[in-house]
């Protein structure tokens, strides 16, 4: 009888241990639709690098460092993956959408680099990829 509150232990401690795991934050976005009006609590990111040029350009080499251009090309104009210099977004491209597309990933191949990337270094990604200027003239592909 002594041996099953042993054997109990480690899945106790591992209950204990995941239930201290910070909860993922909920961000509102201003194009979401809300069921019955009523919008989920929920805050927004604020982007602590906003025209940072040198958290700009720290986070264009984060770019190639992580291997981003690998899939987006170099410049973030579009390779395998799609183009972040463009102006266009399929998930948002207000600052706190992008971090979120960043840190969770998305479906259709971009992993997520929340567990990997501290949260100012996504951010100063997302400083770099808003300082980016969209062509004038900019080719229509499918995806």
């Amino acid at each position: 009888m002594a041996l099953r509150p042993l054997a109990a232990a480690p899945l106790l401690a591992l209950l204990v241990t995941s239930a201290q795991e910070p909860v993922p934050p909920a961000v509102r976005y201003e194009q979401h639709v809300f069921a019955g009006g009523n919008p989920p609590p929920a805050g927004t990111l604020q982007n602590p690098f906003t025209g940072d040029k040198k958290a700009a350009a720290d986070g264009e080499k984060l770019f190639g460092l992580f291997n981003c251009d690998g899939c987006h090309g170099g410049g973030a104009v579009g390779f395998v993956g799609p183009s972040l210099a463009d102006g266009r977004w399929r998930y948002g491209g207000a600052d706190g959408e992008v971090f979120h597309s960043i840190y969770y990933g998305r479906p259709r191949g971009m992993p997520a680099f929340g567990g990997i990337l501290p949260p100012d270094a996504i951010w100063k990604l997302v400083t770099y990829l808003q300082s980016l200027e969209p062509k004038q003239d900019v080719s229509t592909v499918a995806w």
